[in-house]
């Protein structure tokens, strides 16, 4: 089932080495062509399953890489030389998946808000822009981001799920806004007024697969080639047609990654 859409398509986040879709990236790769979906970001969680993120990007000319440790991840702390190394690589895009999540976690916080410094200075010094994570914990990370300078680096705020308010303060620090499958969920409507509201340049796409599939594949594994179940949503919030969505976050992703 292709898109008329002549800008194609872009999932800025997904997760396509984990086990859910590893095994079968040869059809991930053609479904996604099949959907108008042109190009993907696999991020990158943690420094140990790295080398397998970066050797998709380097095998497919259509996949880009990150790199960085997600908040929740429990292993050893990554280093800013650890971090700087690995994100130097022509093939990673950003530093990242990085942020804080006060969801799942416990015990000492503060490491992880260290462990946030730490993605921001590298990325900063790199010059790359950062995907950030963001879970119950919007003022911690604004006011990091803040005091770090994260505004130099720029970035994206990923699977975007918080208000309007915080929108609007990661916007006027240099990020982008990224909205995913959820935007499709019933009972995301707060949500989608935001999706309504943030202007188009500043706007991103992604499915965070394999997870948070859309509706109508909802309760099923994720893939990249959902991400056009995203842009329709966000066309339906915003009376725009899709090849509009489309252009405009193809657009606003190369202009933040330069990738292609």
């Amino acid at each position: 089932m292709s898109m008329d859409i002549d800008a194609g398509l872009v999932d800025s986040h997904c997760h396509i080495d984990f086990p859910d879709l590893a095994g079968d990236i040869s059809g991930v790769l053609e479904r996604m062509a099949d959907s108008g979906v042109t190009h993907a970001v696999c991020v990158s969680v943690n420094l140990q399953d790295f080398p397998r993120v970066l050797r998709l990007a380097h095998e497919h000319s259509n996949i880009f890489a990150s790199a960085g440790v997600h908040p929740d991840h429990s292993g050893d702390e990554p280093s800013e030389s650890e971090l700087r190394a690995a994100a130097s690589d022509g093939r990673v895009i950003a530093v990242g998946e990085t942020g804080l999540d006060y969801y799942r976690s416990s015990g000492d916080l503060e490491a992880q808000r260290e462990r946030f410094r730490r993605h921001i200075r590298v990325a900063r010094e790199i010059r790359k822009p950062l995907i950030i994570h963001c879970r119950q914990s919007a003022d911690d990370l604004l006011r990091i981001m803040h005091e770090e300078g994260a505004r130099e680096a720029g970035g994206v705020m990923h699977c975007f799920t918080e208000s309007w308010a915080v929108a609007e303060r990661a916007m006027a620090m240099n990020f982008h806004i990224s909205f995913s499958g959820i935007v499709t969920f019933r009972n995301a409507e707060t949500l989608r007024e935001v999706a309504r509201r943030v202007p188009l340049e500043r706007m991103l796409i992604e499915t965070d697969s394999p997870y948070l599939a859309p509706v109508p594949h909802r309760g099923k594994t994720n893939e990249p080639a959902f991400v056009r179940h995203v842009a329709e949503a966000i066309a339906r919030v915003r009376s725009l047609p899709v090849a509009q969505i489309a252009a405009a976050t193809t657009e606003n992703f190369n202009r933040l990654f330069h990738a292609f």
